[in-house]
């Protein structure tokens, strides 16, 4: 062989090398771009691993380290959407065990491809001052990001409300078909911590240094790894309890500017004094912004206790009524108002006249609502009369995204002006019943579904003490500009707390005809399983497009009489296209709907105990629309 062709074999040889190891690289590290919440570069796997493994979905595994709320086998598969059983035959233990705090708990999870992306689903519900970056890097201590968050849910960055479920995205990855060659079955998704690094844990799973670098698209040259992320594992066994007891303790939740651990090279023990002090500096760094955060934090609810935020119309200097009996009338609303008016904006007469146009008709929507233009917002203004002091004390509790915000209210010769956040889409029922020819998509519906229950679920599980709405109907369902639902109406709301007997038992039965519940209106009964029943009827209203009016019509006793034909018939589908919205028809998937199906059907069983809770409901409507979300990329495709 001469010169050249020597130079030639070896230019290819390296070539070759290369190339493996591009394809052998089953993924690009995800470094620090865990912190930049704002970005949406999936270079470093920010959005989740991509799916380019031979399998569409496999077996793999998670870590996952024992914290406070979720410390046994039980909290845990809780919140990772795992199975108890499998979660603690995996890691030796009995199903009632207990964790200490910090011990690496491994988690074994089925890895799918959804959409471009490899991922294992579960659902978190929202706890009060939660943001993205928080459940993803504290709650999940890595295992999702706060970009994954984002892109699988359609809440705004900045309007999460307690009670509110998400979809959280945990990230697992397949093998490629160069690693299955390979000998590697499983891919482990590791949470990194401080003090970490490559080879110490490819060590750990008994993995060679080098198969672990190439899995994440790392080198000899660029090693360095970051806590609060994960570092894919190649195995070819599954992991082991042996192998992760002992793991070194988690660090503190991390601050946008947590250092990186830097790893020691292969050779590099007679350097270990220098990584020492680098870990030590590491350590002061972190110290110091954690206090610097922790003394601004002090320092602003010092601050702000201090200096009061003030409305720009105090009670004193809004009108009061002249005449005797309207003062006698409004004394108990001035007496429960003023407690709340600092966050309750009091508006004057005139600024309310100015909004509507004297009130013009051109302005009314509808009833006594009118839509009123302040500062350049719209608003929805009604107009009412009568003791409202429940209701607004209600409503100034709330803040949900699904349940209608009040901004304000207005006194004036005997009526009450409550002043609501507008929802530019109307009522739900303006839509299912098709007024003006408008008209929902399958997707459209599942959401709005979605979002009731949401909100329904935020009153019963998070509001102190528990709210059942009592009047939910299509008509008390406002969608805004996005087609998000807004539940409305709270007139009628009471307290399920067992200790306001007065409001668990009633004689006077009010509600809308056609959605009130059976123990309701035979024994006055006031629990959040009425609510439950009347969801049921609505969410059959979305289904079929028919008034609540002409469901009844040719039902003996119970409206579930209805959807026999679709549950227990040889053939039930082709009920179920009689049933369904006739404007629906080819554009819904069958099997979606029938589970819905089934979902309204336990919703409307006579007995409240055997009803499903809100949170039940809404896991089963965030499964399908996941489900339904898949179905229309395939359609598009």
């Amino acid at each position: 062989m001469n010169y050249s062709e020597l130079v030639s074999s070896i230019c290819t040889l390296l070539c070759l090398i290369s190339c493996c190891s591009v394809i052998l690289a089953q993924q690009p590290y995800i470094k620090k771009a865990t912190t930049l919440c704002d970005s949406r570069d999936n270079s470093t796997s920010v959005l989740g691993y991509t799916c380019n493994g031979s399998n569409q979905s496999c077996q793999a595994y998670l870590t996952f380290r024992a914290q406070s709320q979720f410390d046994s086998i039980s909290t845990i598969a809780k919140l990772l959407a795992v199975d108890p059983p499998q979660l603690s035959q995996l890691n030796s233990v009995a199903q009632n065990a207990t964790f200490d705090t910090d011990r690496m708990v491994l988690v074994p999870v089925t890895c799918s491809c959804s959409s471009q992306y490899y991922q294992t689903n579960t659902s978190f519900v929202i706890q009060h001052d939660n943001t993205y970056f928080f459940i993803a890097n504290n709650t999940f201590q890595g295992l999702s990001t706060c970009q994954a968050l984002q892109a699988q849910n359609r809440y705004p960055t900045r309007n999460l409300y307690a009670g509110t479920r998400i979809t959280v995205p945990l990230r697992c990855a397949c093998p490629t078909k160069n690693q299955s060659s390979d000998g590697v079955k499983y891919l482990l998704s590791y949470l990194v911590t401080s003090g970490e690094y490559v080879s110490l844990i490819s060590k750990k799973f008994g993995v060679n240094t080098g198969n672990t670098l190439r899995a994440n698209g790392l080198s000899e040259q660029d090693f360095t790894i970051y806590p609060f992320t994960t570092l894919l594992v190649p195995l070819q066994d599954p992991p082991s309890s042996s192998q992760v007891i002992g793991s070194p303790p988690q660090p503190s939740p991390p601050s946008s500017r947590t250092p990186p651990s830097v790893p020691p090279p292969s050779g590099g023990s007679n350097k270990t004094w220098v990584y020492a002090v680098v870990g030590v500096l590491g350590g002061l760094i972190i110290a110091s912004v954690v206090g610097t955060i922790i003394f601004r934090m002090f320092f602003r609810k010092k601050k702000q206790k201090a200096e009061p935020a003030s409305s720009p119309y105090s009670i004193e200097s809004v009108q009061k009524p002249l005449n005797k009996k309207e003062d006698e009338e409004s004394q108990e609303f001035w007496d429960s108002i003023s407690s709340i008016a600092q966050s309750l904006k009091v508006y004057t007469f005139e600024e309310l006249r100015a909004a509507t146009e004297d009130f013009s008709t051109a302005c009314l929507i509808k009833g006594s609502v009118y839509r009123g233009s302040i500062n350049g917002d719209f608003a929805a203004i009604k107009k009412m009369n009568g003791n409202v002091t429940k209701e607004i004390n209600l409503l100034d509790k709330i803040n949900h995204f699904n349940l209608i915000r009040l901004s304000g209210v207005c006194f004036n010769e005997g009526n009450w002006y409550l002043v609501y956040e507008y929802a530019a889409n109307g009522p739900l029922s303006d839509w299912i019943h098709k007024i003006d020819q408008k008209f929902l998509t399958w997707n459209q519906r599942i959401q709005i579904a979605s979002d009731i229950a949401t909100g329904l679920n935020y009153l019963h599980r998070y509001m102190s003490p528990p709210h059942a709405h009592k009047d939910l109907n299509s008509s008390n369902v406002l969608l805004d500009g996005d087609f998000r639902a807004k539940i409305a109406n709270f007139g009628l709301a009471r307290s399920t707390d067992g200790k306001e007997g007065q409001f668990a038992l009633t004689r006077h039965i009010v509600g809308t005809k056609g959605y009130m519940s059976p123990e309701y209106l035979e024994n006055g009964l006031i629990t959040p399983k009425l609510d439950v029943y009347a969801f049921g009827i609505l969410m059959l209203e979305i289904l079929t497009g028919k008034e609540v009016a002409l469901l009844y019509e040719g039902v003996n006793t119970e409206l579930s009489e209805m959807l026999i034909p679709v549950l227990h018939a040889e053939n039930g589908k082709e009920n179920l296209k009689n049933l369904m919205d006739s404007s629906l028809q080819g554009t819904y998937p069958s099997n979606l709907a029938m589970l819905v199906i089934k979902l309204i059907d336990h919703c409307l069983k006579k007995e409240p105990s055997h009803r499903p809770s809100m949170d039940d409901i809404l896991q089963s409507l965030s499964r399908i629309s996941t489900s339904t979300l898949s179905y229309e990329t395939t359609i598009s495709i």
